[in-house]
């Protein structure tokens, strides 16, 4: 009875073990066309017809359904991914488009400038400025100018004004001393007028 026991369980485990290695083997599974190909020649001839074995056609039909559907499945899965990928080609070009938007708004904005409540761009406000400082600086230059003239006319006009007044108070003094002699001889007249 051990002897059965030992040689059935032997038996199973070298069958397992064969059956376990033959599921390892590392063939690639036959296309569809070697297994059409291993049809054919395996299949016997009568005249000038193929005889072709059932169990071997429904093994056929059997690998070439199962392409078939894990084709299907495989379509099915690129279509999938191709609709999302649309999807988000379609989101990417959206958003591309508002930040291709958003750029050209940041260029203008950085290209211009706003003075007074009007956008001019960055040249036209500096060439609006300079003119502007041009126009101060020209203004300033030509008021100095004439602050410089007329500071030298007006020392001129103090000068002649200081040699007028020099002049009125000699002339003055002398207008005064002729008269106080004409007043002298006119009292001494008097007083001769008088005495005699």
């Amino acid at each position: 009875m051990k002897l059965k026991i030992l040689t059935i369980t032997l038996l199973l485990l070298f069958c397992s073990h064969y059956a376990f290695n033959a599921q390892k083997t590392d063939t690639p599974p036959l296309t569809i066309e070697q297994q059409f190909d291993i049809l054919y020649r395996k299949s016997s001839s009568y005249r000038q017809y193929k005889v072709v074995s059932k169990k071997k056609y429904n093994q056929l039909k059997l690998s070439v359904s199962d392409s078939i559907n894990a084709l299907k499945t495989k379509i099915s899965q690129r279509e999938k991914q191709l609709t999302l990928q649309k999807a988000e080609i379609k989101k990417i070009k959206e958003t591309l488009r508002k930040t291709s938007g958003n750029l050209e708004v940041s260029i203008s904005k950085e290209k211009s400038i706003s003075f007074f409540g009007t956008t001019l761009s960055k040249t036209t406000y500096n060439l609006i400025l300079w003119s502007i400082v041009v126009i101060l600086l020209t203004s300033l230059g030509y008021f100095i100018f004439k602050f410089f003239k007329s500071n030298e006319i007006t020392k001129i006009a103090r000068k002649n004004l200081i040699d007028a007044e020099k002049d009125f108070e000699i002339r003055g003094k002398k207008s005064l001393a002729r008269e106080q002699k004409l007043r002298r001889k006119l009292q001494d007249e008097i007083n001769k007028q008088r005495n005699s």
